[in-house]
């Protein structure tokens, strides 16, 4: 803790600037995941446009910065929550189109249940077990620079921006003239078959995931694309060596890879999430036991540190108390039953803590960006899936849209918890009071629920959720899960055999730790990789490696800053792009309303590399 003086935190500019903020990241990030199926933390582009626009100001400081990225980030990362669940209840049919006020409700109650399971773990995974956050160490960094220069005459956080402004507008380019003129296609990819065995590679041609490759390194970035091959060199070629295929070789792998391969990934998903509880027990108990002694402390009268103060863990379980009645309701509409809507709010308050829980742990081994919280939300689905399909039987119309909707909720709290979490690392370092974060969690999870729902709409009106255009592959699964349970169609053979490489991955990570390697191989990482399409995950591993390759270039505290800059900025400047070119389909109900201009696919692979090339000179000087 770096800074001791009484500084204003929670200033009325800081306040409407992180409300903003947080609509505009949430919009963001919400096209990244249901293109991607992955979405990347936006502490670091919210500090850089916090410091740029406040500095304008004359009075401003670091704390000020703080409580804005505090803001914004969790209006991204509620996005994760609900496009990873939400959209599963159109692609099931219980939902027409989008329902406002239900998407902004259940995105508000599960993100600020969130917050209050999150809170008890502060001093467990940041002052005791000083778990990593890497993402919030970043930010903290970007904060101090910023506040450097601000009390210097330097220009570094104008010259940020300025970074990220010219990213995103590369990033903005490319998307209108992919999406909206249809100049080259999405992707680049083929498979060819030898024997009866179908091998395919490709890639997508979308500099925002080169960016979330950058953003988590070399290590995530080889998992990733490692789970891909698992699909596609290993599992597909052994299946259809087996069973055979028919007609085109590309079409018959994407097939296969959908209907039975994927699932795969789902085995994998469900053993990564309750190794991960089995990790978190203990520092989970540690927590509890020092919230309550701290409720004790403050009672007593002792004086307690601002740098100490959370919200009180008694009032958190007030609060707590409080939100179940609504999400008992919620339930009600749906199954229209008492008991069972009594139960099943249980289940998401045991879910939602133990989840939150895990995702609060992992961000702070392996980022927030990389926390794949789509995982415990396949496991919470699959259980109340298995609970609800006992108590109603086959016949249920509304069996699985239930277990949708108690996975919406636990998504959402997983969510914001994991980067609750790293915002309260960054605010541990920089000097920032708890409690006043905790509090502009809530604000920036209410603002961004505000939005959500409008942008679901926009983009299935322009887009169609879970088209090949905007495939929402988490979404899909989801929808899979649960609807394979109630009509018997899951392929449990897949998932079995997902789980049994599952437990070979942590026993390998098991050995790399024991070694004490820097090379770990943290299972979820692998799984997501296996469930995700191949094009996307190879773009994923290109940016990593650039950051390793960077790196190993000797490059400089400069060049590495920017680089995460010039990623931040790709991505936002693609994903807002991506909704923007959306906005005219959306108003006009005109899906051909922009003009195509065919006839320069070969403009794709071209941008695409110069973006790989123009990254790696960046992050490459010395």
């Amino acid at each position: 803790m770096t800074n001791h003086k009484p500084l204003p935190e929670i200033t009325i500019k800081a306040l409407l600037l992180g409300v903003v903020l947080s609509m505009i990241l949430a919009g963001a990030n919400a096209y990244l995941g249901l293109f991607a199926g992955m979405t990347v933390s936006a502490s670091i582009p919210a500090a850089v446009i916090s410091m740029g626009i406040l500095s304008l100001f004359k009075k401003s400081n670091i704390l000020e910065n703080n409580i804005v990225q505090t803001a914004a980030s969790a209006g991204e990362s509620l996005a994760a929550g609900v496009i990873f669940t939400i959209p599963a209840l159109v692609l099931l049919g219980y939902w027409e189109t989008f329902n406002y006020m239900e998407v902004a409700k259940i995105a508000a109650i599960g993100g600020v249940i969130g917050v209050l399971f999150t809170i008890p773990l502060r001093r467990a995974l940041i002052v005791v077990a000083k778990l990593k956050y890497p993402e919030g160490i970043a930010t903290a960094e970007v904060l101090r620079a910023g506040e450097d220069a601000r009390q210097g005459n330097e220009t570094d956080a104008a010259g940020g921006l300025k970074t990220i402004g010219i990213a995103g507008l590369i990033g903005g380019g490319m998307k209108v003239c992919q999406q909206g003129f249809a100049m080259w296609h999405a992707e680049v990819a083929g498979a060819a078959a030898f024997g009866r065995s179908i091998f395919g590679i490709g890639t997508d041609l979308s500099p925002a995931l080169i960016s979330v490759g950058y953003i988590v390194g070399r290590n995530i970035g080889i998992l990733v694309v490692a789970g891909g091959l698992i699909s596609w060199a290993v599992a597909i070629p052994i299946y259809t060596a087996i069973n055979g295929f028919e007609g085109d070789a590309m079409d018959a792998a994407w097939n296969i890879w959908n209907a039975k391969i994927r699932y795969l990934g789902v085995g994998a998903m469900v053993v990564g999430g309750v190794w991960s509880l089995i990790k978190l027990f203990k520092p989970l108990v540690v927590g509890i036991k020092a919230s309550l002694d701290a409720v004790k402390h403050r009672q007593s009268g002792a004086d307690v540190p601002k740098e100490e103060q959370d919200i009180p863990i008694n009032y958190v379980g007030y609060a707590l108390i409080a939100l179940l009645v609504p999400v008992f309701f919620l339930y009600l509409g749906i199954i229209e039953s008492v008991g069972i809507a009594a139960l099943l709010a249980v289940i998401m308050t045991i879910f939602g803590f133990l989840f939150s829980a895990v995702a609060a742990y992992m961000a702070g081994v392996v980022g927030s960006s990389n926390n794949p919280i789509s995982g415990v939300t396949i496991a919470t689905i699959l259980f109340s899936s298995l609970l609800l399909l006992a108590l109603l039987g086959t016949g249920s119309e509304v069996g699985a849209a239930g277990a949708i909707m108690v996975g919406a909720v636990v998504c959402c709290a997983a969510a914001i918890g994991g980067d609750n979490m790293q915002d309260l690392k960054t605010g541990h370092i920089v000097g920032a009071t708890p409690w006043k974060q905790q509090v502009m969690q809530v604000v920036g999870t209410v603002s961004a629920a505000v939005v959500l729902g409008l942008v679901l709409d926009i983009l299935h009106t322009a887009y169609t959720i879970g088209s090949p255009t905007l495939s929402a592959p988490q979404a899909t699964l989801m929808k899979s899960v649960a609807d394979g349970v109630f009509t018997g169609n899951l392929p449990w053979d897949f998932v079995y055999m997902g789980a049994l490489i599952a437990v070979i991955i942590i026993l390998i990570d098991i050995r790399q730790e024991k070694r004490g390697s820097d090379f770990r191989v943290p299972v979820l990482a692998v799984a997501v990789g296996i469930y995700l399409p191949i094009t996307l995950t190879v773009p994923i591993f290109i940016g990593g490696m650039i950051n390793h390759l960077g790196k190993i270039a000797g490059a400089s505290k400069t060049a590495e800053k920017k680089g995460l800059l010039l990623a931040s900025g790709l991505i936002t400047g693609e994903a807002l792009m991506g909704i923007l070119v959306a906005v005219p389909i959306f108003l006009s109900g005109n899906k051909n309303w922009w003009p195509n201009f065919h006839g320069f696919e070969f403009l794709g692979p071209i941008a695409f590399l110069a973006v790989i090339y123009w990254l790696y000179t960046s992050v490459s000087k010395k």
